[in-house]
């Protein structure tokens, strides 16, 4: 616990003594700062209004930039140590490939996350300010929205990361998937599969399957609980699932799969040559 414990400060300190961190941090809370400066909690549209507008345009903003920008920036985590030989300087301690392996996951998780879950925060305390209501269980499972998504992406980059030999096709890897989720399957495969008259239970399980497909819907299902804005598809989740089991399938499914690829990407990880 002490070597882990010791590589998590270390990598805490390198984090906060770079640029990138504090630019990520200051666009999260800018952004959700902007939001609110448009005045858009102020207006009323489909029924949302308040906190719960701000919110959601936040978390669909999220749904799309996080992906990339936690692939792009975790992926490097272990082939770039192993590249500049910080690994193998690291190695000459007694430190076990568990702790070094599961201390960086950690930290990545906790980096990624802080400026995320400050800005909900905040949010919630400029609305207060304001006068509105805060919906706190909208807040809370937001921010496990957030967190879930985080995790199985920082996983997704370590098993990526456990794989390739250089940062380069680490980086290829993760712009392939990242375009895969959003673009082929958000919009090219879809319209595809629709034109080609693929039965409707195909297209909803292949949209369930993609997380970034999920996250969306259950973005929009914690406000709107029958999916109106969906269309069609609404009928066959809520038939399929019903509102809370959907919201509990979308955790363990972001859970569950992430680590997965976590503890596949240790097996690679341990087994491969270190050096």
């Amino acid at each position: 616990m002490n070597s882990f414990a010791t590589i998590l400060k270390l990598d805490f300190n390198a984090t906060f003594r770079s640029r990138w961190f504090w630019v990520y941090a200051v666009l999260v809370i800018a952004s959700m700062g902007g939001i609110f400066a448009t005045g858009i909690s102020d207006s009323r549209v489909a029924g949302f209004t308040g906190l719960t507008r701000p919110l959601l345009i936040f978390i669909q903003g999220c749904n799309l930039v996080l992906p990339i920008f936690v692939l792009v920036s975790t992926v490097r985590t272990l082939v770039k140590e192993k590249e500049s030989n910080i690994f193998e300087y690291e190695l000459s301690f007694p430190i076990s490939l568990g702790e070094y392996y599961f201390s960086k996951f950690l930290s990545r998780i906790v980096i990624l996350c802080s400026p995320l879950l400050t800005a909900m925060v905040l949010s919630a305390v400029f609305c207060s300010v304001l006068g509105g209501s805060i919906p706190i269980n909208i807040i809370l499972l937001y921010s496990g929205l957030l967190l879930a998504s985080t995790f199985f992406y920082v996983s997704l980059s370590f098993f990526i990361s456990s794989l390739v030999r250089t940062q380069e096709v680490g980086l290829g890897v993760s712009l392939f998937i990242w375009l895969l989720l959003v673009a082929l399957l958000d919009v090219a495969l879809l319209g595809l599969l629709i034109k080609a008259l693929v039965p409707e239970e195909t297209i909803y399980t292949l949209v369930l399957l993609n997380p970034v497909q999920l996250f969306k819907i259950v973005a929009i299902c914690l406000f709107d609980p029958v999916l109106s804005v969906i269309g069609p598809a609404s009928y066959f989740i809520l038939d399929l699932f019903g509102t809370s089991t959907f919201l509990s399938y979308t955790f363990l499914y972001l859970f569950g799969l992430g680590t997965v690829f976590l503890l596949v990407g240790f097996v690679f990880f341990s087994k491969r040559d270190l050096l």
